[in-house]
């Protein structure tokens, strides 16, 4: 339990939301047949809980499985198998896990790659890649047409962590039909193993930036879909609110700067009508209004719907 534990706070390991992820992707359309893991990933859960997610999301079981998916190191080759891969290969910096490649994901994939994966995996390394956007086109090319793309991405409070942690506008620029791509779904949850899920709404779809004060550690799920043979990045992805600005054909410019583009509570608007003349006491009580509002708001019900992934899963799959 405690080496669990310690992969879990690493980030190296797929924990319970982690598979829950992976069979809820698989329910909606992904298949493993050849995937790829974007570091040797571990399990990070205990194998009761294991049992409890085959069993949600719709999938039978024999201990001999449990115990041999357990029993194969800490890494979760087997447990791909189990879900129907038929080839699991690896991709790190090193060979200090015993990867089947060593590639330095700042740097563009061989040729021999590409298209060459029904699915590929990151759950939690590309953060920890100082070219991230070389390493995620790194990984869009290796998926084939009709393939995924599935992701575990740090959002809010996992500073140093890695050298980044991401927001939905990024993977909502990024997962489009210009780089031959459709986002399915983008999820967010609170770090814990019993997380209620929310879907994340489209940045450009509500008009403005979605965001989350926070006081856990949030992740996002990424599900994406490769729908053509297109090089990503051929055109550089831009931030929705800012090409509303920029296409804008309005006089004022005041009125479409991103900030201005989602609407704001009565608080917000108080303080902005503030001027220079203000007390600073006032000012600072004002600020402190803003910010409890926004996080006593947590997961707003204008860019987050909560949802329940395993809803409406009734026949039974059997493991491999």
């Amino acid at each position: 339990m405690q080496i669990i534990n310690l992969l879990r706070s690493m980030g190296l390991g797929l924990d319970i939301n982690g598979i829950k992820f992976l069979l809820y992707s698989q329910n909606q359309g992904s298949d493993f047949t050849r995937t790829a893991m974007i570091g040797r990933q571990n399990l990070g859960l205990r194998p009761s809980d294991l049992k409890r997610s085959f069993t949600q999301f719709g999938f039978s079981f024999t201990e001999k499985i449990i115990r041999e998916i357990y029993s194969c190191g800490p890494y979760a080759e087997r447990f791909f198998q189990s879900i129907g891969a038929k080839k699991v290969d690896s991709f790190d910096f090193s060979d200090y896990e015993g990867s089947s490649h060593v590639h330095d994901m700042n740097l563009d994939i061989p040729d021999q790659f590409n298209e060459q994966y029904s699915v590929v995996c990151d759950s939690g390394s590309l953060e920890h890649v100082f070219n991230f956007p070389m390493a995620l086109k790194n990984c869009m090319k290796m998926v084939e047409v009709g393939g995924y793309y599935l992701g575990i991405s740090p959002a809010n409070n996992f500073m140093g962590h890695g050298f980044y942690q991401f927001s939905p506008e990024l993977y909502y620029s990024v997962f489009t039909p210009a780089n031959g791509f459709e986002l399915v779904r983008l999820i967010a949850f609170e770090d814990n193993p019993l997380a209620k899920w929310y879907s994340v709404k489209n940045p450009a779809s509500v008009g403005g930036r979605v965001t989350m004060t926070s006081t856990k550690q949030v992740y996002l799920l990424v599900l994406a879909k490769r729908i053509a043979k297109i090089t990503p990045f051929e055109s550089t992805p831009q931030q929705s609110d800012f090409v509303v600005a920029w296409n804008s054909k309005s006089d004022s410019g005041v009125k479409n700067l991103p900030g201005q583009l989602v609407k704001q509570s009565g608080i917000e608007t108080l303080f902005n009508k503030m001027n220079d003349k203000a007390p600073h006491w006032l000012k600072n009580i004002v600020k402190k209004l803003i910010l409890f509002h926004v996080w006593r708001a947590g997961f707003s019900a204008k860019f987050f719907q909560p949802f329940n992934p395993a809803e409406g899963i009734k026949s039974s799959k059997k493991l491999v």
